[in-house]
């Protein structure tokens, strides 16, 4: 049977969750698939457009549709989603990082969330800046979160830092201690609820300060 393009990045997805992102080559992708490396050429033109489909594959259900709930509760929900869809492949937050190329999957998850934020109340191009920030903090933490994953079981940041010749204040030890102990579900969460607090801030002072002229967002600044 001729090998198909799904045949590939299913492949290169096993082979991810197996060696992970720096062992994944075309020529070990080819072995894998018993096929000359020729082969994989026809579908992918190179190594970048191979993980920009993979990544498109990754966040696939991203952009499901919704429960009805209130509007932070469906942010809430597609950040989780996001968030898990990372954590389901190893380095899969790298990969995703590492492309840019908008694959099917990759546009609906982003229009999904930029419409729950128009209905939320903004203007397209503000829905899309917000909708980036939070792509890009799910993102970070989950890239932080899966290296972690590689730290050994007594990872202790003190003993990390005892060369650096560094007072560290009490302060900055216990934020540490915080971030190094917590349940990293707990951490994303606190983290995903101050943008969402942010927003619903920002829906009831905008107004006020519209009509002062102090703010000026993209697609709803002063006058518009």
């Amino acid at each position: 049977m001729p090998l198909r393009k799904a045949d590939v990045v299913e492949e290169a997805l096993r082979l991810l969750d197996a060696e992970g992102l720096d062992q994944l080559t075309m020529r070990k992708l080819g072995a894998s698939l018993n096929v000359q490396g020729g082969a994989l050429y026809r579908h992918f033109e190179n190594k970048e457009a191979l993980l920009d489909a993979v990544a498109d594959k990754i966040v696939e259900g991203v952009g499901d549709p919704l429960p009805d709930v209130s509007w932070p509760e469906q942010i809430r929900i597609v950040g989780s989603r996001l968030r898990a869809a990372l954590l389901s492949r190893r380095d899969g937050a790298r990969v995703v990082a590492g492309t840019f190329a908008p694959g099917a999957n990759t546009v609906i998850g982003s229009d999904t969330a930029v419409q729950v934020l128009c209905r939320a109340g903004l203007a397209p191009a503000q829905a899309g800046w917000v909708s980036f920030a939070i792509f890009y903090y799910v993102l970070g933490h989950t890239i932080e979160e899966q290296a972690q994953l590689r730290l050994p079981p007594d990872h202790d940041w003190r003993v990390r830092t005892q060369g650096l010749n560094v007072d560290v204040s009490p302060q900055y030890a216990a934020a540490l201690d915080s971030l190094t102990d917590a349940d990293p579900a707990e951490r994303f969460d606190y983290g995903l609820n101050i943008f969402i607090e942010g927003l619903c801030r920002l829906q009831e002072v905008r107004p006020v300060q519209e009509e002062a002229g102090a703010v000026s967002l993209p697609g709803r600044g002063v006058g518009n």
